[in-house]
């Protein structure tokens, strides 16, 4: 077997619109989100090896076994596709980030579904998108997002049920990722809590758009900057008041709204296309005090994944 290797941009993304709308027996909770990915990019390279499942993961302190997604990622593909491989099946990994790390920016989800996508085109083995998918939610909800090519996708479900919407078409958008992480399982495990607390239920989340919790109601509907809702934000504010007050920086200097993404804690803030400058200006301001801020594109319609 020739050595062959090839490399992927894998992109961050950000919820603009989240909302809780129930809870299955097994535990896992119903989403109904509006995802949009970025132009903030982890590097992926694949390259083939004689055997063997090796990850690297340079200039950073993730760690290198099956703790990392993006190895379990490869060695799925490989278990689940060996009618397909070569007996001799063999990848080396190095995953180079540039995403923080349980940010709510879907970095891990990302490399996964490269990784997966990279060995399907590095070992020729034909699976359609929908089968990527299926392997993708095996690792993690937000997988299959990254598996297809829209730029923007309204989920349901768990996350896995998805459907093209529209997203933001231009501006920019502003990141500031505060600097220490939070766990996706600890937000979800203090929802009922928080929500108890604030006396605050499902229901009294809903906005303009309850009637289409289940539908899409994005498919042809622009979103607007208004729509931005988080129910996760509740439980990530109780306990770390710097998303609040990230957010009040973000409005004081001409976003059109700001809201924490996914479990957090990293917050954005959306600048429309006629505020370019504000947005820079915002972003060197935000950049003296937090060293995670990115000031970045939405993907638009046409733009390819990789």
């Amino acid at each position: 077997m020739s050595t062959q290797a090839i490399h992927l941009e894998t992109p961050a993304k950000i919820n603009l619109y989240l909302r809780v709308t129930g809870r299955r027996p097994d535990g896992y909770h119903l989403l109904a989100t509006l995802m949009q990915k970025l132009a903030l990019y982890d590097h992926v390279q694949l390259e083939q090896v004689e055997e063997g499942v090796f990850l690297e993961c340079p200039d950073s302190d993730l760690p290198v076994n099956e703790d990392n997604i993006a190895l379990r990622a490869a060695m799925l593909f490989r278990s689940s596709l060996q009618e397909r491989l070569p007996d001799n099946f063999g990848v080396h990994i190095t995953l180079t980030k540039n995403i923080p790390v349980a940010a709510g920016l879907g970095g891990g989800s990302s490399d996964a579904a490269a990784v997966l996508t990279g060995l399907d085109r590095l070992y020729r083995t034909g699976c359609s998108k929908q089968e990527l998918a299926e392997l993708g939610l095996e690792l993690g909800a937000d997988v299959p997002f990254f598996i297809y090519d829209w730029p923007v996708a309204w989920a349901t479900g768990i996350g896995e049920q998805l459907t093209a919407a529209q997203g933001l078409e231009n501006g920019l958008v502003l990141l500031v990722n505060p600097g220490f992480p939070v766990s996706t399982k600890w937000v979800y495990e203090n929802l009922p809590l928080t929500l108890e607390e604030k006396n605050f239920n499902l229901s009294d989340s809903h906005s303009k758009h309850d009637y289409c919790l289940e539908e899409n109601p994005f498919r042809q509907a622009s979103f607007a900057s208004s729509d931005v809702q988080n129910d996760l934000e509740l439980v990530t504010e109780s306990s770390f008041k710097e998303i609040s007050r990230i957010k009040e920086q973000l409005l004081s200097a001409g976003a059109d709204s700001a809201l924490m993404s996914g479990s957090g804690p990293t917050v954005f803030g959306i600048f429309s296309e006629e505020k370019p400058d504000q947005a820079r200006a915002c972003y060197r301001e935000m950049k003296k005090c937090y060293s995670r801020t990115f000031l970045v594109a939405p993907f638009a319609d046409g733009r390819s994944r990789h």
